[in-house]
């Protein structure tokens, strides 16, 4: 179930789906961006057991201060029991998560369903 997105930034979109926390970022996620984003970001996964899915399918631009936040979110809901995905198909931002070896903590999934669909108990990832 689809509920409606509050848009807390111009450069993130909170909605929730299938029982997920989806935060979409969007545009040009730098510094700036990233000290606007922060606030809402720590108020939605700082929850105990919140399930959240961090999707980069609307940057135009990503930096170290996008790496910092997504560490922070990861770091936020994990240590709390909740789970989170990475949605990213961004081959710049995909290399960027390769090379300083944070797709091996939020390993990145090409699509919002897919990643969602990792939530529920299944088999090893193939094919990727």
């Amino acid at each position: 179930m689809r509920q409606e997105s509050a848009s807390p930034t111009s450069h993130l979109r909170v909605r929730h789906h299938r029982g997920h926390t989806v935060l979409e970022f969007r545009g040009e996620i730098d510094i700036a961006s990233a000290a606007e984003i922060a606030p809402h970001l720590d108020r939605e996964t700082v929850r105990s057991g919140a399930r959240v899915v961090l999707d980069l399918g609307g940057i135009e631009f990503f930096d170290c201060s996008g790496l910092r936040l997504l560490y922070r979110a990861r770091s936020q809901v994990l240590d709390r029991g909740g789970q989170v995905h990475l949605v990213c198909a961004h081959p710049l931002t995909l290399r960027m998560l390769r090379i300083t070896g944070l797709a091996r903590l939020l390993p990145p999934w090409p699509t919002l369903d897919e990643a969602l669909d990792v939530s529920r108990p299944a088999g090893p990832r193939t094919g990727r």
